[in-house]
């Protein structure tokens, strides 16, 4: 399902997830065109789109005043082009995403606003099932409780996206989908403002989202996550999460031990397990008690053998629905239990490791093909077949067979 898009980037510190990329000057043997040239001409075939998907929006059912009105003063964006062409090549390790995610200050500035709209987040819990502490962390993570929303023009943000080509099939549908919220009367042109990407208000939905999930909580006949009371959107994103299976009184996930000598390739959030599967292999509670029966639930070690381990439920996968990103679903959950004064994870973690760069990545993946590890590819991305290579190797070299991609191993393969 598609979902709300980069809103956590934006509360997470955009200066730092999005810094600029300026452009490198070179000597040439004769003048070149000019950047302000180059984005003139391209301008022009902004214009000739947007003629061009005017029709395509009325075909869809979008009327000739609402199109006109949203796209006047719309520019090609070039702020927008840059971003989205942008591939990070160095990454955070989930410790330090975390330090951030579910820092002191974001669990104190969670309580702080729970019992400023105490009533109205426990009415949502009332309403859609699902906890106040969880909708209020989704708060947190996506715009640090609506500080952090962004600013651009949600028209011109996608239209960008739509003509600059990458992302089209996204950026077209996501704009019939803003042209319809416009149509609706929810929200004025000036006002649909958000991330680069096109995710609005306080929980960041994309106009997709927006359509499926959003919900008029104050009953004053808008549904407005962009107003500055929050109230429609923490329903709305407590809609999305009921919507998508979230179960009431059910934790994400708890911190557990591993017995000794305990089989890691049985540490896959895929491999979903009774309860009682785990407790029989000797997996305890970090204090020890068993795990007490949440449904069918699944191992996670994101650090490897050397971090926190978690039993993970049904709802760390509703929260993935959310943002696919595991760090992300720790982090909400990690934060929501903050914010019900929970303690911090117990075990540490790898802090003298680093992460792969996404070169290094790739080239970890071409080391792993190389010795006959198949990795189903080289993207420079840590997915279920790259992990698996992983596993295979370090069984084959006497390791311990955790999946874990780290720069010990990269400089062992190497």
């Amino acid at each position: 399902m598609k979902r709300l898009i980069l809103g956590c980037v934006l509360a997470l510190g955009a200066s730092q997830a999005h810094a600029e990329i300026r452009p490198v000057v070179r000597a040439e043997a004769s003048p070149q065109p000019t950047g302000e040239i180059v984005l003139a001409q391209t301008q022009s075939g902004f214009e000739q789109w947007k003629t061009r998907f005017r029709a395509k929006a009325l075909a869809n059912g979008i009327s000739s005043q609402v199109f006109d009105i949203a796209f006047q003063g719309v520019r090609l964006n070039s702020d927008v082009i840059r971003l989205d062409r942008r591939q990070a090549e160095f990454t955070k390790p989930i410790w330090e995403y975390l330090d951030t995610a579910a820092s002191d200050d974001r669990a104190n500035n969670g309580r702080s606003n729970y019992r400023r709209l105490r009533s109205t987040v426990e009415a949502i819990e009332r309403t859609y099932g699902v906890e106040a502490s969880v909708v209020v962390a989704i708060w947190g993570m996506e715009t640090n409780y609506g500080s952090v929303r962004g600013s651009i023009k949600t028209i011109e943000a996608l239209a960008t996206l739509a003509y600059e080509g990458r992302r089209r099939s996204f950026g077209e549908e996501q704009l019939i989908a803003a042209l319809r919220i416009l149509q609706s009367g929810d929200v004025a042109p000036a006002k649909m403002t958000g991330s680069w990407a096109g995710a609005m208000g306080h929980t960041q939905f994309i106009p997709t989202s927006y359509l499926a999930y959003a919900q008029d909580f104050n009953r004053d006949g808008r549904r407005d996550v962009w107003a500055e009371d929050p109230t429609d959107a923490l329903a709305s994103a407590a809609n999305y999460l009921r919507k998508s299976g979230w179960r009431l009184g059910q934790p994400w996930g708890l911190e557990v031990r591993l017995p000794a000598g305990f089989n890691f390739a049985n540490a896959d959030q895929n491999l979903r397990r009774p309860v009682a599967t785990w407790n029989n292999m000797g997996v305890r509670l970090i204090n020890g008690q068993p795990i007490p029966n949440h449904g069918d639930s699944a191992i996670l070690a994101p650090a490897g053998a050397r971090g926190p381990v978690f039993v993970i439920f049904n709802n760390f996968r509703v929260i993935k629905r959310y943002n696919n990103a595991t760090s992300y679903a720790i982090g909400v959950g990690h934060l929501a239990d903050r914010i019900n004064g929970k303690q911090k994870f117990q075990a540490s973690w790898p802090r003298g490791d680093r992460a792969l760069s996404r070169s290094e990545k790739s080239e970890l993946q071409r080391l792993l093909t190389a010795r006959g590890f198949n990795t189903g590819g080289i993207d420079g991305k840590i997915g279920p077949n790259t992990i698996k290579a992983i596993r295979s190797y370090q069984r084959s070299a006497g390791l311990v067979p955790d999946g874990y991609a780290s720069a010990q191993l990269l400089q062992r393969l190497r």
